[in-house]
């Protein structure tokens, strides 16, 4: 079975596993795609007794806007740091009982600090990811390790970058030399226009089919998630990753509960078995992503924990940064993608 194959028939499954079992209680997640290693979601439903129903997102602002249309029943989302201060602010979370999270003392303080909830109150930190950029090594010569690869007109049409306004500016930001947060328009606007030029060479704005893409060398370079591109990796050895030298976002993935959750215990439980040392190690094995577990460190297969694109080498972290919500500002980025989206 191959890694794309893998991919589906886990989540498949747990769908089935969801539509058996009645009468047991139901905790409702609410994740990013290949985020989450199935076997831990049947552990998890086995010690329990319960089942457990997985829907997912692909980005924060799709998972947002579907929430404040209405859509309700879900027991614990998975929102990246600055998301979580936005849902925060408008009164969407549950504070959290850490009397029921004894794990959390397992967390990596460095990473906490970074959270927009430090104190974690209504938030515990999950997996750590960054977006930089993967190239076919077969098929691309004279590699250099900037966001500059993104101007190869010699790549025109096999290129991606991702739909994520936060993620895509940011990038040409950090190109640029300014801030990935910065609230300057003419540095946002210098921006946008490093956007366009790039967008004429590519494909298109996408966040799911870039892993599939590069994998069978429809694209040969894609804007995307490391543990996205190293699960690519373990099937493909012309598949590399790297982190631009201008530095990169960081992003904070965290769990929290909804207000209108169902099962709240429960969702507090399944937040704790997360950060049990031995199941965020297998979790961070699966995903590629960090989990910011301390104890989990010492279980993690070492090669992959010191690997630069999960621990960022000291001169590249020095450079990037955590996304933030710039309140009000937020239009600014919203204004600017739109006037991204539309040029030609």
């Amino acid at each position: 079975m191959n890694k794309m194959t893998r991919w589906i028939i886990p989540v498949l499954l747990v769908g089935l596993l969801a539509g058996c079992g009645r009468g047991k209680p139901v905790l409702h997640l609410y994740n990013w795609a290949d985020y989450i290693k199935p076997e831990l979601i049947r552990q998890f439903e086995q010690e329990f007794s319960c089942r457990v129903v997985l829907d997912t997102f692909d980005s924060n602002e799709a998972m947002f806007a579907r929430l404040r249309a209405g859509a309700r029943g879900y027991d614990i989302i998975f929102p990246s740091s600055y998301m979580v201060q936005i849902m925060h602010q408008q009164d969407m979370l549950l504070p959290l009982d850490h009397s029921l999270l004894p794990n959390i003392e397992f967390l990596d303080p460095q990473y906490v600090a970074m959270s927009a909830d430090p104190n974690l109150r209504h938030s515990i930190p999950y997996m750590l990811s960054n977006a930089g950029l993967a190239y076919r090594a077969d098929r691309v010569d004279n590699v250099e390790y900037s966001w500059a690869m993104l101007g190869r007109e010699d790549l025109r049409g096999r290129m991606t970058m991702l739909d994520d306004m936060r993620e895509t500016i940011g990038a040409a930001l950090k190109y640029l030399g300014f801030s990935l947060n910065t609230r300057n328009i003419e540095e946002l606007e210098q921006a946008r226009d490093q956007v366009i030029a790039w967008k004429k060479n590519l494909a298109k704005f996408e966040n799911e089919q870039y892993k599939n893409g590069i994998a069978s060398g429809e694209f040969l370079l894609v804007h995307g998630y490391n543990g996205d591109i190293m699960q690519v990796m373990e099937e493909n050895e012309h598949v590399v990753y790297f982190v631009p030298q201008e530095g990169v976002s960081i992003a904070l993935d965290e769990m929290v509960i909804p207000v209108g959750a169902r099962q709240i215990e429960l969702a507090h439980a399944f937040i704790n078995f997360l950060h049990r040392p031995e199941v965020a190690a297998a979790n961070t094995e699966y995903v590629f992503f960090l989990c910011p577990n301390v104890a989990a460190y010492e279980l993690i297969d070492q090669e992959l924990l010191n690997d630069p694109s999960i621990n960022l080498a000291p001169e590249i972290l020095a450079l990037s940064e955590v996304i933030e919500d710039l309140g009000e500002d937020n239009a600014l980025y919203s204004r600017i993608w739109d006037e991204i989206k539309a040029a030609p």
